[in-house]
Order: C-alpha cells, then structure tokens, then sequence
C-alpha cells in the first residue's frame, strides 16, 4: 500500500477511549507501525499500518465535508465488504457523522425505506446496481464509493479536501461520548425495520468490556467475511481488533474464503452458525470420497476427538490429533486459537465437531439494540452448549417469564424516531427486552427459544421451536427445519432435505434422482425424513412429538423474503407462504 504521511501529536491515555475517533487515534498513537489491516492486492495481501489506516481515515473525512456533510448529518453505506466500506465508516466517526450501513440484499423498496426513515444525505454506494437503488430519490445524493471520477475514494485523494490534522483531531473533543455513532436497522423478522441508535460510549465501553472476557492483543490476526452491515461485523471484526492493535485481513468474498484463510493464517474468525455448518458439512463430504481406510479413521479421530475435548477417556487421541486434527487444522490455517459464533443459535453437534480437531468454538449473545455482544463464553472454560458469561459491565437478568433482560451503557439510545417502540423495548429501569427466553447455568446464559416464537398448542401447551430444530438439523439428511403448532393440536414441521445426503443414501438402494423436486416426491425420501423425526419424538414430552412434516424441495431464501439480511427464518412469512400446504398437516 502506498505511504500515507501521518504526524503524531500529543495524545493523552485513558482507561476508556472518549469516542470512537479517540480510540482510532489511540491505537495508531501505540501501534504506529503494526499492521492495522492485511488488504487483498491481485494474489497478494499487502499490509496498512495503523499510521497509515489514520491518515487515510483523515482523507476519507475530508472527502465526507467535500460532500458537505457536517456533525450530526447521516450517511447510508450501501456496499458489500471491502476495505473502503471501512475507510468510509472511520472517516464518518471521526467528524462527527452518523452511518446507517445497509444490506446490499436488500431490494430497492426496503433500501428506500431505511434511507427515508434515517434522513441520510448521502448514500454511498458500492457499485452501479447499489446506486441504482437510491439514485432517483429526492433529496439524497448518491455517491460512489471507489474508483475514478466523482467517487468518495477519488474525493479522499484529491488534495483540495485533505483536512489539517490538528483541526481534524480537534474535532474529535467535540464528539460527546453520548452522540449516536451508528443507527443498525433491525432484521424486521417481527415488521418493519426498526433504527436503533447506538453511541459512541456504547462501542468504546464495550471494547474495554469484551477485552476483559475474549484474550485478544495485537498479536492477532482477525479474518473478517461477514457483512460489514450488520452490528457483530462491524463491532467484532472492525472496531474491536483495532481497540488493541490486532490486524485484519479482508476475504474477497465467499468464493476465496477457503484459500484466504491458508493464506493469511488467521487466530481469529468471526462466524455464523450456517458458515460452521457449511464448512463442517464440505469436510465430512469430502471424507466420503476416500478409502474406507481414511474414512475410518476419520471417524475414530471424530470419536476420540469429542471425548476428550469432554474430558473423557481417549486413549488414542493423541494420535487421532496428530494424523486428522492437524489436517483438518490446516484447512483453517494452522494457527486458530478460536473461532466466535454469533448471529444465532449454534447447535451443540456442530460445536462439538470442530472440538475433536482442536477447534475451539465461542458462542456468544447480543442484538443489534445492545452493540452485538452481551455474552461471550471464555475460552478457558467454555460451555457451548449455553451463549457463556456477561461482560464486565453489563447486567443480565431474567423476567418471570424468562426472557432475557440487559443493562448497560452498550445498549441503545433508543429506536431512531419510535418513541412508542423505545418505550416499549426498554423499561423505565433501563432493562433492555431482548425476546430471548433464557435461564442461568451456573454463571453462565443459555437460550432456550425466542420469546414471540413459543408455540402455542390448542390445549395451551407452549413449546420453544428452536431446540427442536436444531436436533432435526443435525440430522445429515436434513439440511433445514420450521416446526410450527399455533392454534394447532399438535406440532408440524416443514423440512427441507439434504438432497446430496439423501441422494447418497438412495443411491444405495438402486434408486437414482438428479432432480430434487422429483427426489422429495419420492416416498423412500420420506420414509428416510421420517426415521430421522421418529428418532426425535423419542426423546420429547408427548405434546411436544412433531406428529406430522411436508418436504420442501428448495431452500428458504433473501429473494423470496423468507430470510432476514442476516439469514433468520421469518416465521410469520413462512406460515403465510406455505399455510395451504402446512393446513394439510393439522
């Protein structure tokens, strides 16, 4: 990367940054020299210092006032990942300027709705089909975010709009702690998106906080994938490994992800459960292709893997580990020390899988009204089964009816215009409502289910969803599951096969069918599907047996409106979508 100038001066130290641009100043102050971040040029991944990371955020702020932006103005970030979606995001903060980052899945109408909502000036946009979808609106102007012409990245190095650095930092006093940072549209799985209001304080308490519980320094090297869009990115992957002089590296995108992480070698990588899932699933695929031999001990080293990251007996782990686990390690880059899953719930087969190959797997807890991360388990006593201890600082407890109640100062200012909703979100004590349905275990949170998604039978039996969906996922036949039973008797599900598994497993029996619609119609799919929710029913209460499924023979979607930005299943979509087929099942 090309050198930036940057000019230190004086820089007092405090326990706790002021606000954002404080922290960002801080840590080049302390890590001039280190790599901040690890950018993909051609093959390559060439580094940007920390110096250099603030003169070009310096840059980037000029570029922000050259559009006329001021304090307290708004800017929409509509871009999939890349460093310049960063850049742009620091350069707001450190002048002052509110960023609403939006899902570039998002259709036109729903992005129009956020830019609206917010009143942001200014979208900044990653390509031409992004900018297509706020270019006509009244008011707003729309921007590019890099290449030639009239873009914010040629703004950014025009030298007409570089700010004098002592005034630029002067400006950062300006900043109260308490001034909104950030507005994170919510997933709408409930309705219309809500802003909620996130402030410097909330992100600047909740590094020194996160500090306190995950053992991260500047020695680590953070993979970041995950969108940029949604609060977990960019407080976990973004603001937080730059609180402490970690670097990060940025994946091109889904496609490389596999050969970015031999390249770069993270200790550290953000993930979703589906991401697990996938990459567990493309291994144990790929195991299948070999000998009987490898495939064997394959399943011993899987075996003697989980019992001793139990604690059990495991006579032949140590060399199960040497022969698999490394292996398997290398495919990650050799030198994770864990790996964070947040987003949603992880199942506890999955956790348990990267386990036996020395894979550590984080689960932790938060929302996008309390700036991501509330919970987080610690990797020297891990329970992944629960979402693991508080921070320091943050209060959680629980309603009579067991939802999940959080205070702190990462939680919101409140939802963007909605009074009503605030109100209705956090109570007159400051507790945040989450929805969440949880209970202690020991020191530690667990989940049980979404408060507004408990089923409520017709003989007022009330059953929590989620667990069951998560032991029907982890069967290898099935690759999704919505079970479902209000105003119903009893519970039903809609399911969505494995085809590949399932395809593998019939092929078996003589019986071959390239075309998954055709392969869910096929009654020996079903009997195959019904083993699996038999094997369930064994082990619940008898109200809670799903007593009748359908097969669906393609995945729920972003397109179809059936997932989130964040791929949660809306469940009031699915019911709507499929309530002929699911009135069948009653």
């Amino acid at each position: 990367m090309e050198q930036s100038a940057f000019k230190q001066s004086s820089n007092p130290k405090m326990s706790q940054a002021k606000n954002l641009p404080d922290l960002l100043r801080r840590s080049a102050y302390e890590w001039t020299g280190r790599p901040a971040m690890l950018i993909r040029q051609g093959h390559k991944f060439e580094p940007l210092s920390y110096s250099q990371l603030y003169a070009t955020t310096r840059k980037y702020s000029g570029a922000l006032r050259a559009l006329g932006l001021t304090k307290g103005d708004r800017i929409a970030i509509l871009s999939e990942n890349c460093v310049e979606w960063a850049f742009a995001d620091w350069g707001a903060q450190t002048v002052g300027v509110t960023v609403i980052p939006v899902f570039p899945t998002l259709p036109a109408d729903q992005v129009e709705y956020i830019v609206r909502d917010s009143e942001a000036k200014v979208v900044v946009a990653g390509d031409l089909t992004q900018a297509a979808k706020t270019q006509d609106l009244a008011g707003v102007k729309t921007v590019l975010l890099k290449g030639e012409g009239d873009t914010l990245q040629a703004l950014s190095e025009d030298p007409r709009n570089e700010l004098d650095q002592a005034a630029w930092e002067q400006g950062f006093e300006e900043i109260d702690p308490e001034d909104i940072a950030t507005i994170i549209y919510t997933s709408g799985t409930t309705g219309p998106p809500k802003g909620a209001m996130l402030t410097h304080r909330g992100y600047t308490f909740l590094c020194d906080s996160a500090l306190q519980t995950l053992p991260i320094d500047e020695n680590d090297l953070f993979l970041s994938f995950l969108p940029m869009s949604h609060v977990y990115e960019r407080f976990g992957g973004q603001v937080l490994p730059l609180s402490c002089g970690a670097c990060i590296a940025y994946s091109k995108n889904l496609a490389s992800l596999a050969s970015d992480m031999i390249t770069v070698k993270p200790t550290v990588m953000l993930c979703v459960p589906r991401f697990l899932e996938a990459t567990k699933e493309k291994i144990v695929d790929s195991m299948r292709k070999e000998p009987p031999s490898k495939q064997k001990l394959f399943n011993l080293a899987l075996e003697q893997g989980i019992r001793h990251a139990q604690g059990r007996f495991a006579p032949l782990y140590p060399v199960t580990n040497r022969l698999v686990g490394t292996k398997v390690r290398e495919k990650l880059g050799g030198r994770m020390r864990f790996l964070v899953s947040g987003g949603a719930a992880l199942a506890p087969h999955v956790a348990e899988f990267y386990m036996a190959f020395g894979l550590l797997v984080l689960q932790g807890y938060g929302l996008s009204e309390t700036t991501a991360a509330s919970c987080l388990n610690h990797p020297e006593r891990s329970k992944y089964w629960t979402v693991g201890e508080p921070f320091a600082g943050v209060e959680v407890k629980f309603a009579d009816d067991g939802e999940i109640l959080i205070r702190g100062q990462s939680v919101m200012k409140g939802y963007w215009n909605k009074p009503e909703q605030t109100a209705e979100a956090i109570d007159s004590e400051g507790w945040f409502h989450t929805g969440d349905i949880g209970e202690w275990e020991g020191k530690l949170v667990k989940i049980t289910d979404r408060k507004k998604d408990l089923l409520v039978l017709i003989n007022g039996k009330k059953v929590a969803p989620q667990p069951l969906e998560s032991k029907l996922t982890a069967s290898q036949f099935i690759s999704e599951a919505v079970v479902l039973g209000d105003n119903l008797d009893h519970c039903v599900a809609l399911i969505i096969p494995n085809f590949a598994h399932v395809r593998e497993r019939l092929k078996e029996q003589g019986i071959e069918e390239p075309d998954d619609a055709a392969l869910a119609e096929r009654q020996e799919t079903r009997a195959l599907i019904k083993t699996q929710v038999d094997k369930l029913n064994k082990t619940l209460a008898s109200f809670e047996m799903i007593k009748k499924f359908a097969l669906l023979d393609h995945p729920f979607s972003l397109e179809a409106g059936e997932l989130t930005p964040s791929l949660k299943v809306k469940r009031k979509v699915v019911k709507e979508r499929y309530k002929d087929l699911i009135a069948t099942l009653g």
